[in-house]
């Protein structure tokens, strides 16, 4: 199987997401709190249809490929090739009616991501890359070749980023110099997907789990893009991930976030 079956159908699965979405989901619904008393992690009945949907056109078109989900688990078939879903990046967003929710599907093979879509049915675009150094955003009828900024003066970086409540008041301040220089919010994977495009500098998160990173990984490498944990090694368990579009950039940006690690 080569790339070029894998890419053509993220473009497939993102269209028949989108027409999925208007006819099925496009509805009332209710939310649910799967966290605990102190943490809001929603879920809705739209994230699990989402989830067995894309499960659904892997499975027809990959039947021996393994598969991770944020909703149901893994589907273990001993591949190589390991398909990672996120049905609904930024549930919260989705929960009240923000279009900035996506889903995101990622495709590994031996376990590093080699394809990835972020698809935003509201906003009617999507993000893929074709290869490790080409991706694309289909906006429309539109589609533009990604390429991710090349600015070196990170006293002018432009720079978005959300601790998720990882931290406490105290540690933060040991970030003090960091925090008023986030000038954008981090709105999920709407916001890599801008770094993509060359509008935002360096994204930084802490608490992603791998369905939140995994299918945005290739698609900012083949932007151009450096993508690292906040120790500079592509290690994703800990959840914290920082991506810059030059070294300089990155560089800056660890040395504010290592009183953190």
């Amino acid at each position: 199987m080569k790339n070029k079956d894998f890419y053509n159908f993220l473009i497939s699965l993102a269209k028949d997401l989108n027409r999925f979405y208007k006819l099925k989901l496009n509805k009332k619904f209710k939310a649910k709190n799967k966290g605990t008393e102190s943490s809001y992690d929603p879920v809705t009945i739209a994230d699990k249809k989402f989830e067995k949907f894309i499960r659904s056109k892997i499975s027809k078109k990959f039947p021996d490929h393994s598969i991770i989900g944020e909703e149901f688990g893994i589907k273990n078939k001993k591949s190589e090739y390991t398909w990672v879903i996120d049905p609904i990046d930024g549930t919260r967003s989705f929960v009240i009616g923000y279009p900035s929710w996506s889903n995101l599907i990622a495709l590994c093979y031996k376990d590093k991501p080699i394809m990835g879509l972020a698809n935003f049915p509201i906003l009617n675009k999507f993000y893929i890359n074709q290869d490790e150094k080409t991706a694309f955003l289909f906006s429309g009828k539109k589609k533009i070749k990604l390429k991710s900024s090349n600015l070196k003066k990170f006293r002018v970086a432009k720079i978005s980023g959300d601790f998720h409540g990882q931290y406490s008041l105290d540690k933060l301040k040991k970030v003090k110099k960091l925090l008023p220089r986030i000038q954008f919010p981090c709105m999920d994977a709407l916001s890599y997907s801008h770094f993509c495009e060359g509008k935002i500098d360096t994204v930084f998160q802490s608490g992603n789990k791998i369905w939140d990173i995994y299918p945005l990984i290739p698609i900012i490498k083949a932007s151009g893009g450096i993508v690292t944990n906040w120790e500079n090694k592509e290690n994703f368990k800990s959840g914290n991930v920082l991506i810059s579009s030059t070294k300089i950039i990155h560089k800056n940006m660890l040395k504010m976030l290592k009183p953190l690690n």
